[in-house]
């Protein structure tokens, strides 16, 4: 019987790693060991996801992107060409950290640029965006736009992928010009889904 999922004959998929079903893996990549990728995802060409990876379902890595042992990645996640993500702070060739490897979180929604840089040990909040080429070195909340080197916040970004608004803080309340969803500024300084905007 046929798999439920698709892998390209050039790439290798290790025993003991889990594939969802409906997933497309393509072609040069290699899925290792303890890995599990959930349904409907992509896996672009030559792709590399390490051991005790998790990826959620309807998630799309592009082309040339390495996921290392470390990182978890929620649901319906973009990873756009050859972002990259790191697990040690501090490598050196010549010596073993692979106890010291860091957690790296990105949570449900997200979408991380083309060339981007994701230092370990951080969360890239809910449906944040984070711009081609920016380089992270801190936590990203929920729904911030965050660009350039290091990043930061640079404005805030609907559910569905507008630009709602500029600037590191978020207005009291807003809406989406496209979709219509509503937000409002929570206790933090931060943005949440809100109640739908009379008159917006």
């Amino acid at each position: 019987m046929a798999a439920p999922y698709y892998v390209h004959d050039s790439s290798y998929v290790d025993e003991g790693a889990q594939i969802g079903d409906g997933t497309k893996i393509w072609h040069f990549c290699h899925v290792m060991a303890r890995s599990r990728i959930g349904r409907a995802c992509t896996i672009g060409q030559n792709v590399v996801i390490s051991p005790d990876v998790v990826v959620g379902d309807n998630v799309r890595i592009q082309n040339n992107v390495s996921v290392y042992t470390g990182v978890v990645i929620e649901d319906d996640v973009f990873c756009g060409p050859s972002m990259v993500f790191t697990n040690v702070i501090n490598p050196r060739s010549h010596v073993s950290r692979k106890h010291e490897f860091q957690r790296t979180l990105v949570r449900r929604g997200a979408t991380l640029g083309a060339n981007s840089t994701i230092l370990c040990g951080h969360t890239i909040g809910r449906y944040a965006f984070v711009g081609a080429g920016a380089v992270v070195t801190r936590d990203i909340p929920d729904y911030a736009l965050a660009t350039g080197n290091p990043a930061r916040i640079a404005g805030w970004m609907c559910q569905c992928g507008v630009k709602l608004a500029g600037g590191a803080s978020p207005p009291p309340q807003i809406a989406c010009g496209v979709c219509g969803a509503a937000y409002r500024t929570t206790s933090d300084g931060t943005l949440a889904p809100g109640e739908e905007l009379k008159g917006v």
